[in-house]
């Protein structure tokens, strides 16, 4: 059986969070994608800064294992700094937001992806702390690649990974919550 941290186990929901909050975001810009760019600003800036903040909680509670810990404070700093960078310009240009987006998720993701080979030093063989990292690092380098996509394009292409990479989330979190409810269930005396 996979050995996971106690550390990363108590704190499963962080993850659900910040995977609920993703997939909410996407379905708000998919069903509503004629948004306005400024209310597409703003649900990403609280997107970022509540990924960023739950991030950083869950590292000082001992989220993170100690080799991995710098790269999740790292990723947590560069949510809620998004977020923030968001919020104050709110006159941002699509481009420039399509930039700060593709930014962000190949910084987040990159952390991610870190964090994750970090992890598996300390025991954890966890392979969903990789792929949600590489699916984040996937979708800016499409989003630089292709920032000519019309507004419509944007907001679609924007709901349609916040929604996979959130459900990518809640699948990590019910897997640590699944890992940590059998291994309270294998050392509880058995009923006979």
């Amino acid at each position: 059986m996979r050995v996971v941290a106690e550390e990363t186990t108590r704190h499963w929901w962080s993850y659900a969070v910040r995977g609920v909050a993703a997939v909410l975001f996407g379905i708000l810009a998919i069903v509503w994608p004629l948004m306005t760019l400024f209310t597409l600003v703003v649900l990403f800036g609280a997107f970022a800064v509540i990924s960023g903040v739950i991030t950083l909680v869950g590292t000082a509670r001992g989220d993170h294992p100690g080799e991995s810990r710098p790269w999740a404070i790292a990723s947590g700093v560069l949510g809620i700094a998004a977020g923030v960078i968001a919020w104050l310009w709110p006159g941002i240009t699509t481009f420039a937001l399509l930039m700060l987006i593709a930014a962000y998720a190949v910084l987040i993701g990159g952390a991610e992806i870190v964090a994750a080979f970090r992890r598996r030093r300390s025991g954890e063989t966890e392979w969903m702390y990789v792929v949600y990292g590489a699916l984040a690092v996937l979708f800016g380098i499409l989003m630089f690649l292709w920032p000519a996509s019309g507004a419509l394009a944007l907001t679609w292409l924007i709901g349609i990974f916040a929604i996979v990479y959130g459900a990518a989330l809640l699948m990590l979190a019910y897997r640590i919550r699944d890992v940590r409810q059998k291994g309270a269930a294998g050392t509880a005396p058995h009923a006979v």
